[in-house]
This record gives structure tokens, C-alpha cells and sequence, in this order.
């Protein structure tokens, strides 16, 4: 399990001022070699570990518009 310390959290612009959001950490790549997630509700219920080429494949789902809600 990669460790967290010093990472650095943050959430998409566009979730405004509410919590029901996921929180990532790009900063510890070098480090930890993966991007850490987390739910921001809850982040002392832990992270998890998502390979970087996997981040890459789902920030541009996102960003084609391949998930809906």
C-alpha cells in the first residue's frame, strides 16, 4: 500500500463548496508510482491506489463524455 504522507488532495472545480466528492493526489507519483483516491466524505476511511496509465484512461472517459449519469 503506497503511503500517503505528504500528499497533496484536491477535487474537481466543478464539485463547488459541497463534500460529495472524490479527492486525488497526483503529487506522490514519482514516489509511490500511483495516484492516490479517496472520498472526500470520509477520508479516514482510507485511499485507494489507481496505476497511473489507468488515471490517464479515466480522466479522458470523463472528458469524451464516456460515463453518464
Amino acid at each position: 500500500m503506497p503511503d500517503e504522507t505528504g500528499a497533496v488532495w484536491r477535487k474537481s472545480s466543478r464539485s463547488g463548496n459541497g463534500n460529495n466528492c472524490v479527492q486525488v493526489a497526483t503529487n506522490l507519483l514519482g514516489r509511490e508510482g500511483a495516484v492516490l483516491v479517496r472520498d472526500s466524505k470520509a477520508p479516514q476511511d482510507g485511499f485507494f491506489a489507481v496505476n497511473p496509465d489507468v488515471w490517464t484512461a479515466f480522466v479522458g472517459g470523463v472528458r469524451d463524455g464516456a460515463f453518464h449519469r
